[in-house]
């Protein structure tokens, strides 16, 4: 092609990056994407799809596919660990007035990105080029210039746009100038995997919160390569602990055995443990750069938000950059991009992730009776089930999002 400056280049090639790419080429924009690693990465995290999210795969024609290889799990329960007792059930059944997809689907990010690289490959306006690491970029009044390690040595790639999608450490972030504004817990969250069926044997539907003052969990099933597939289990971890000490098999057996006590000793497949981050990039646009997903905003990942706004970046960002370069339509709208995601991100998904943290692991005898009262309120009564359900659906954000105007726009 012989117009750069209509090219979209995009680093990192995850499921937002792909889907990005993807939202893109449909409208008929030439796509480039980088990514570090040889091929997708078998990633085990991030496997929750909400149903605000859902309907704008079903838009793009993915749903469908998401829900056939993950888990459809229109269900979420909240316990009360140290005594053992159910305190509320939420039926996403009750959004059906609401949304085409009143569910969630356990889908894990490699199969979505998975699904989205088949789509890709049927387009002939987009290059998705593995094994090539984004080094730096320099932008001008009419596109963007970025060094790019691949195989056969650097070499210099030109686009009119740049889109960040290359995660929490973002080179092109920091490149851009953009400060990463907000904190990381002193804690970490360890993160065990079994196939032992928490469902048959204790009663816990598909995805299942657990508050505890001493070690709260989160536990939640993932289709991984078909029946019976895999149970996920999250604690926090000390962080002053040695990794060994909180990740060695001897330890993890320990962990799950003394949450949840078993006769025999636990098949453990996966054990990982990352750093927990509440952050928020200080703008999502300068001048022809772009970010989206983790480049854009982390949070912790009780309640499943992270994957689900990076996508929806991914949704309003390509419209918008779409409509800029194929419509011609002024590039102020990429403005409009920024004020409503960011708005969002902060007000919705930050705060939501906090309060998911804070309810679960809640010392106080008072707070966590209110706690559960509320809870147990809002499951009693549908209403209140209702808009309890759409604000963890996501819909409400999305919904927010879409009332933000700039002025005279």
């Amino acid at each position: 092609m012989s117009d750069d400056r209509k090219r979209v280049l995009i680093s990192g090639g995850g499921p937002v990056g792909l889907f990005c790419a993807l939202l893109l080429a449909r409208r008929g924009v030439y796509v480039r994407v980088f990514d570090v690693n040889g091929c997708l990465q078998d990633d085990p995290r991030a496997a929750t799809t909400h149903p605000a999210t859902l309907e704008i795969m079903d838009a793009a024609g993915l749903a469908e596919d998401m829900a056939r290889v993950g888990l459809v799990t229109p269900v979420f329960q909240y316990w009360d660990r140290p005594s053992g007792r159910l305190v509320a059930q939420f039926d996403n059944a009750l959004l059906a007035d609401d949304t085409k997809w009143p569910t969630v689907v356990q889908c894990e990010q490699f199969k979505t990105a998975g699904i989205i690289l088949q789509r890709l490959k049927a387009l002939e306006n987009v290059e998705v080029l593995f094994n090539h690491e984004t080094l730096a970029h320099e932008q001008d009044s009419t596109g963007v210039t970025v060094s790019v390690r691949g195989p056969d040595g650097v070499a210099r790639h030109r686009g009119g746009w740049l889109i960040g999608c290359d995660g929490g450490r973002s080179v092109t972030r920091k490149q851009a100038g953009i400060a990463f504004e907000g904190f990381t817990y002193e804690e970490r969250f360890l993160v065990l995997t079994t196939p032992f069926d928490f469902n048959r044997h204790r009663g816990y539907c598909e995805r299942s919160y657990f508050a505890d003052p001493e070690e709260w969990c989160n536990c939640f099933k993932v289709a991984a390569d078909g029946p019976p597939g895999l149970w996920r289990t999250v604690f926090p971890a000390d962080p002053h602990a040695p990794l060994e000490d909180l990740t060695s098999m001897e330890a993890a057996q320990a962990r799950l055995q003394k949450f949840f006590p078993s006769a025999r000793p636990y098949e453990i497949v996966h054990r990982n443990i990352y750093a927990i981050h509440q952050r928020v990039a200080e703008t999502f646009r300068r001048g022809r750069v772009l970010l989206a997903g983790d480049s854009a905003h982390v949070n912790n990942s009780i309640g499943g938000m992270g994957l689900n706004g990076g996508l929806q970046d991914a949704d309003n960002l390509a419209d918008k950059l779409a409509r800029v370069i194929v419509d011609g339509e002024p590039e102020r709208l990429l403005d409009l991009y920024d004020l409503q995601r960011r708005t969002v991100t902060v007000e919705f998904t930050q705060a939501q992730t906090i309060a998911n943290k804070q309810r679960l692991e809640a010392r106080d005898p008072a707070t966590r009776a209110r706690n559960f009262e509320e809870l147990a309120s809002a499951a009693a009564d549908p209403q209140k089930a209702r808009a309890f359900m759409r604000r963890a659906g996501m819909l409400d954000m999305q919904a927010r999002a879409g009332s933000i105007t700039l002025e005279g726009a």
